[in-house]
């Protein structure tokens, strides 16, 4: 079952709420105002209809109206600023690479941080400093609050949401010894941002061949709400 609005059926976005990729793509959808079908999945009983659609078994997966699918987070974050982006978010060049440099470097840290039992021969300190030296590289470019201004872009939003995981891992350490005020300052005003908090509602696993349900319509208000 596929749900529709004003006669128009909708995208349907497969999702976990704590994925940082699922978040990403959630947060673009909602900040260009699509709204979506969300269908909540559990990623270690993914659904048939969500593998049918991309083999990877990873979220998110868009599946459009017209039979295309966008299995990639930085692309369902494109597609939906293609086709509405109040912010100006992709006028915004990623100077220094930012985003690759999270995805890549900072990401493969992070899991040996968060996950070293998983990675055989990987010191848990050893990461979580490797991590850091990557935050610390960006410190300097937080001094307005956000990455090179005064509000949150296109490059704040896809790369916060694996340094949300990173502060995780050991919320104590993270707020008293990691030594980065600017990063710091910046991950809290991240998790205090409408746009995010409103991503991050809970929502019950969707049940193969039911209805999700609909997501990410504009936020109440023009786009400043969303800063």
């Amino acid at each position: 079952m596929t749900l529709s609005q004003n006669g128009r059926e909708l995208p349907v976005l497969y999702s976990f709420r704590r994925c940082p990729y699922a978040m990403r793509a959630r947060m673009g959808l909602r900040v260009a105002g699509i709204a979506c079908e969300l269908r909540e999945v559990v990623l270690r009983d993914k659904p048939p209809e969500m593998l049918a659609l991309s083999q990877k078994g990873t979220v998110p997966v868009l599946h459009l109206p017209d039979g295309r699918v966008i299995d990639e987070s930085l692309d369902v974050m494109h597609w939906a600023l293609a086709h509405h982006d109040p912010l100006g978010w992709l006028g915004a060049p990623d100077i220094q690479n930012w985003v690759a440099r999270f995805d890549d470097t900072f990401k493969h840290h992070l899991d040996r941080y968060k996950y070293a039992s998983r990675y055989d021969g990987a010191d848990a300190k050893t990461h979580r400093s490797a991590a850091r030296d990557v935050l610390a590289e960006l410190e300097p470019h937080l001094e307005q609050g956000w990455i090179g201004g005064a509000q949150a872009g296109f490059t704040d939003i896809a790369v916060l949401p694996f340094v949300r995981q990173y502060r995780i891992a050991d919320p104590v350490w993270f707020d008293a010894e990691l030594g980065l005020p600017n990063a710091q300052k910046w991950l809290m005003a991240f998790l205090d941002l409408p746009l995010f908090l409103g991503v991050m509602e809970k929502y019950d696993r969707w049940q193969s061949g039911g209805a999700g349900i609909i997501f990410a319509p504009q936020l109440s208000g023009d786009s400043k709400n969303m800063q």
